[in-house]
């Protein structure tokens, strides 16, 4: 899914022109609160917002200072290939300029913005100066065979060397017209394969090819992929020039097609049985054997077909191998706006504690990336600007089951959805439980099997514990273990034996739900069968709220912790019989030592 970009506004001098340039983009506007009247979203610090969007991959149009957008971004700078654009406009609208990412859009998006705003597009890109063309950023529906070549051509070009245009489809590569004619560099466009490329020989491919599939279940990977690569090969037809992989939504988690479309670089593409049934009067070889086995007389040849339409036509016909079948279909034109499903993707997301400075950056670009995100609403809400303007589906505490089954069966129609919880999504959150329902039959109340085929993300984020312990200071020095405290769904004596256990084995422990409004004696308990094995003046620690506004820290002894100053926002940071508190001057900090102290000691011996 491409991210849109998002228009900034710092002030109410450049407001209008933001809301300009946000029509013209079909984008959001997020203003400075205070500083703005009117848009989608507000944020406090520009610095903070402006970089939160630039690592979760948000191409991002500020009517700014230039300066400002340069100074939010320079730390996170490291990979021009991955960067997403990041343009300035004039609070006048008068200049745009396009600060980063050229070649993946930065410099398209400043000449429409330029244009609909009749200003200056101070574009320095040097092959887009001098020609106008960047050749390592062919329009959507080409593609560079030799791209690691560009830029010794582009460098033959702006010494003067020009360029000859040849091959079949030079006359639709209109977007080179303008380069500069001479024998400097040779460009050629067709669908077959070239040779002897170089700095001196670009190739560009029209993608109007679609690659049809199918397999039996877990075949190798090397089968269909040499399969695939005979077909291009005896055909004539460049693997550049192919603009997707189609197959039956049956197959959407088969590791070969899978392969397949990642070293071909392009998209999967899924159809139900029904569309390719449609096809079949137009297949070369309908099959009664596969209409028996999945709905439909073909697959590879009807996926193909479907992918093309009614004015495409079929060039190689099914082939096979013992396990695997493949065809290829032309299109007139190159494959832009492609037929069919995306497989879904269902990506578990923990967005930390609660402050976006936690947030990890592959967090951030999963969330931008989601058409919808589920979860319990306070943690979509912690979000904040980057949840704007996406579907969402809010569960309530206690619906976790539900929230869940919701999420794959979206992910299952082919949506990329996001589930987000609060801390690590794997611990003590929904991770573990989207998998056992991932695991489950139908008959033993899993999800659909359309459900099981989605693609699963699951990406870390800041625990509970770790926010805690950081801000402790290193509680965690050494051996630990987390409980959870709730007891709706892990029996009250496996609690107390756990207790028991990591009392005995002197952890330090974390406390995970640690009381509710009708669960108030577990901790008293715990409290209990610990003094028993530790010292009564073992520090605990006490955060609430971590890493948002209204975050409390607090320190107290095993003997006087208190269940009433706890609940379900705090979490419980009890030391072992090692931990102690440093006494410094910004007040108390726990830590665990590990035995450098035995160490130190020695060396002072």
């Amino acid at each position: 899914m491409a991210i849109e970009p998002v228009v900034l506004a710092l002030s109410r001098s450049g407001e209008a022109v933001a809301h300009r340039v946000a029509a013209v983009l079909g984008a959001q506007v997020h203003g400075r609160v205070d500083r703005v009247d009117v848009a989608d979203a507000f944020f406090d610090n520009a610095l903070d917002h402006a970089r939160d969007l630039f690592a979760a991959g948000v191409p991002v149009v500020g009517v700014c200072a230039s300066g400002i957008l340069i100074r939010a971004v320079a730390p996170l700078l490291a990979d021009k290939t991955a960067e997403p654009p990041v343009v300035s406009v004039s609070d006048d609208g008068a200049v745009v300029v396009p600060l980063l990412g050229g070649h993946r859009g930065a410099n398209r998006l400043a000449a429409r913005i330029a244009e609909a705003l009749g200003a200056v597009s101070a574009v320095t890109t040097a092959g887009d100066v001098a020609s106008g063309v960047a050749l390592d950023a062919p329009p959507a529906g080409w593609r560079l065979v030799n791209p690691a070549d560009a830029k010794d051509a582009m460098a033959a070009l702006l010494s003067g060397g020009g360029a000859r245009i040849k091959g079949p489809d030079a006359a639709t590569a209109t977007w080179l017209a303008d380069l500069p004619v001479g024998d400097g560099v040779t460009i050629t466009c067709g669908t077959a394969p070239a040779s002897d490329l170089g700095g001196h020989h670009l190739h560009f491919a029209p993608q109007r090819f679609a690659l049809g599939v199918g397999c039996a279940r877990d075949c190798a990977v090397a089968e269909l992929g040499d399969l695939v690569r005979g077909v291009l090969a005896d055909a004539g037809i460049a693997p550049e020039a192919v603009a997707c992989v189609n197959t039956i939504g049956l197959k959407a988690d088969e590791p070969a097609i899978l392969a397949l479309a990642q070293e071909l670089g392009v998209p999967l593409r899924l159809f139900g049985a029904d569309a390719l049934e449609a096809q079949t009067p137009r297949l070369a070889n309908p099959s009664d054997v596969v209409f028996a086995e999945v709905g439909t007389h073909g697959v590879s040849e009807a996926a193909a077909l479907a992918q093309v339409g009614e004015a495409g036509a079929l060039v190689v016909e099914k082939r096979k191998t013992a396990m695997a079948t493949c065809a290829v279909a032309q299109a007139d034109v190159p494959l832009v706006a492609l037929q069919g499903a995306a497989r879904g993707r269902l990506s578990i997301v923990g967005i930390g504690p609660g402050q976006a400075s936690w947030r990890t950056p592959e967090v951030s670009r999963l969330v931008a990336e989601a058409e919808e995100l589920v979860g319990y609403g306070l943690y979509i809400d912690l979000l904040g600007p980057l949840a704007v303007g996406k579907a969402r589906s809010d569960f309530p505490l206690g619906g976790e089951e539900d929230r869940c089954r919701y999420a794959l069966e979206q992910a299952a129609k082919g949506k990329n959805v996001a589930l987000v919880c609060s801390g690590d999504a794997g611990i003590y959150a929904m991770g573990a439980l989207v998998f056992e329902l991932l695991d489950r039959g139908p008959d033993q109340m899993g999800v659909s099997d359309a459900a099981r085929r989605v693609e699963v993300i699951s990406s870390p984020g800041v625990s509970a514990l770790q926010g805690a312990a950081a801000r402790a200071g290193a509680p965690l020095g050494h051996d630990f273990c987390a409980i959870s405290l709730s007891d709706l769904l892990t029996p009250r004596d496996d609690i107390l034996r756990r207790l028991r256990a990591a009392a005995t084995g002197d952890f330090v422990i974390a406390f995970y739900n640690p009381v509710s409004r009708t669960r108030r004696t577990l901790l008293a308990e715990a409290r209990y069968i610990l003094l028993q094995h530790r010292p009564a003046d073992t520090p605990v620690m006490l955060a609430t709220s971590l890493g948002r506004p209204e975050e409390h820290l607090r320190y107290r002894r095993l003997d006087a912790l208190e269940v009433d100053e706890v609940d379900m926002l705090t979490v419980v940071l009890v030391g072992s019989s090692n931990s102690r508190l440093a006494q410094l001057g910004e007040g108390p900090r726990m830590y665990t030592p590990r035995g450098y102290a035995r160490k130190i000691d020695g060396d002072l011996a």
